[in-house]
């Protein structure tokens, strides 16, 4: 009854605003976005929210071989939105996310992060009495324009630059900045919170906090320009369920790009597309509730008033963290940015209010009038992840700690990266893998991952995962031309 309801509210949205053309999306298993454009009459006259969409599973990476390529998508009305850039008579469009279906009424099928994975963990907590809430701190970087043969910031190569600066700081060489008219340098690693006239971003991040806002169902809590040279920003939206969280997760991706195309700009995700400055991370904080109780608050914590289970969730969450490491930060290109000296997490330990800890517990309020915000937050993801791989495989690796009741350990309230390495050995602190392959051979020994996944998209993951870091391995490098051409 409840998806008539919205089927019905979908459908009277396309046609008061006499939409034209239906992007019919999904997710595969790189957490890229696959669309194809329907027409809406499909929708408002026809079967699509009943029947689904077939098409072709066999061109999707990590989906099915040729021999059993039909699927289905279908569509959930709840995600339909209407896209605000396509406003020209007569091609009005809109846009939704479905779950993949096998064929022939064969239902959600294993190869869907969305359908298959995110639904089962969501079920996994519901079975267990929680209801869990997520919120991503997505970061990403604008650019002019790319180049990879003219990378400004990378003295080894290209000491004179090109093309590829960011936004806002036309040709900039961190080391050493020239100063156009009309630009100020934002210094790298110096650049958070900074107002304009310095941050130039800010026309753009206003235009995609409002689109979100008026069209997507956000409530934007902060935007701002990130720590690293112009062009790294941040935009804040509130908690929400699993799954509507990470729907929000891939439309801020979506509006981000399409944006910054309009500003004649290119937005990225990458984890780490400039040499020697800041990286962009995903921080992901996640709650469990019991009804109306916050689960993870405990008035009577001195430390940071998180409860028992709030601890045992750490604990799991520190337990798989390696493991994890190959779901959150699945790119050859992530590892580095879990480098020391970048404020990304390296060390497995937990704490509150310290930034250098994988795992940490903010505090800003006190008081039980704040017991809504009590959380965890997770620091080990970056953007380029599959946000609903991502937030089941954390919320699994939790709720694993809380099943078995695993002890994180105490907090550890020092900059760990100032830490002497004996002390962090006498204190058991372990590392965060250093590479993708280093993660990937972590992530093939872990039973919860492999649970939280599915035996399919587990298996599938690994291999393309294996294959990325392959090619990697066998490319010749620029660095590596400079380096050792006169050996």
């Amino acid at each position: 009854m409840e998806n008539v309801e919205n089927v019905k509210k979908a459908i009277e949205l396309l046609k008061a605003n006499k939409v034209r053309w239906v992007h019919s999306t999904f997710i595969d298993i790189r957490g890229l976005m696959h669309d194809m454009i329907i027409p809406a009459r499909e929708y408002i006259e026809g079967n699509a929210f009943t029947a689904g969409l077939g098409f072709d599973g066999s061109s999707v990476r990590g989906y099915k071989s040729i021999e059993e390529s039909d699927m289905n998508l279908m569509p959930d009305p709840k995600t339909l939105a209407i896209i605000p850039w396509t406003s020209e008579e007569n091609q009005k469009s809109a846009i939704v996310i479905g779950d993949v279906h096998e064929a022939y009424g064969g239902g959600p099928s294993e190869v869907c992060p969305r359908g298959y994975v995110a639904k089962n963990a969501v079920k996994t907590a519901e079975g267990m009495g929680y209801t869990t809430y997520f919120a991503p701190e997505l970061e990403y970087f604008l650019f002019s324009s790319i180049d990879p043969t003219k990378l400004v910031w990378d003295l080894w190569v290209s000491p004179k630059g090109g093309e590829g600066d960011s936004w806002g700081a036309p040709r900039v060489v961190p080391q050493s900045p020239e100063i156009t008219p009309g630009n100020f340098v934002l210094r790298p690693r110096e650049a958070y919170f900074r107002p304009p006239p310095e941050d130039t971003t800010i026309e753009y991040r206003n235009e995609v906090s409002s689109i979100l806002e008026d069209n997507f169902g956000f409530k934007i809590e902060k935007h701002h320009h990130e720590v690293a040279t112009a062009g790294q920003i941040e935009i804040d939206f509130t908690f929400g369920p699993l799954i509507e969280t990470a729907d929000k997760a891939m439309y801020y991706k979506f509006v981000a790009k399409n944006v910054a195309k309009k500003y004649g700009l290119i937005a990225t995700f990458m984890p780490k597309p400039v040499y020697l400055d800041n990286a962009s991370g995903m921080h992901t904080h996640i709650s469990l509730w019991k009804g109306a109780k916050n689960e993870m608050y405990d008035e009577n914590d001195e430390y940071a008033e998180l409860s028992q289970t709030g601890r045992y969730f750490i604990g799991g969450l520190l337990e798989h963290a390696r493991a994890l490491s190959a779901i959150c930060c699945p790119t050859v290109n992530s590892y580095k940015r879990l480098v020391p000296g970048f404020e990304a997490p390296i060390y497995i330990m937990w704490s509150r209010r310290n930034r250098s800890a994988l795992v940490r517990i903010p505090v800003y309020y006190k008081g039980p009038k704040f017991a809504n915000q009590k959380r965890v937050e997770y620091r080990g993801a970056d953007p380029s992840c599959n946000p609903y791989m991502a937030f089941a495989c954390l919320l699994m690796a939790g709720l694993d700690g809380v099943k078995k009741k695993i002890d994180p350990g105490d907090p550890v309230d020092e900059d760990v990266y100032k830490m002497p390495s004996e002390r962090r050995r006498a204190l058991g602190i372990r590392e965060l893998p250093t590479s993708l392959r280093e993660a990937l051979e972590e992530m093939k020994s872990d039973e919860v991952m492999h649970q939280a996944l599915g035996s399919h998209i587990f298996d599938a993951f690994i291999e393309y995962k294996t294959n990325d870091w392959n090619q990697y391995c066998l490319y010749v490098t620029p660095w590596e031309i400079m380096k050792y051409l006169d050996y």
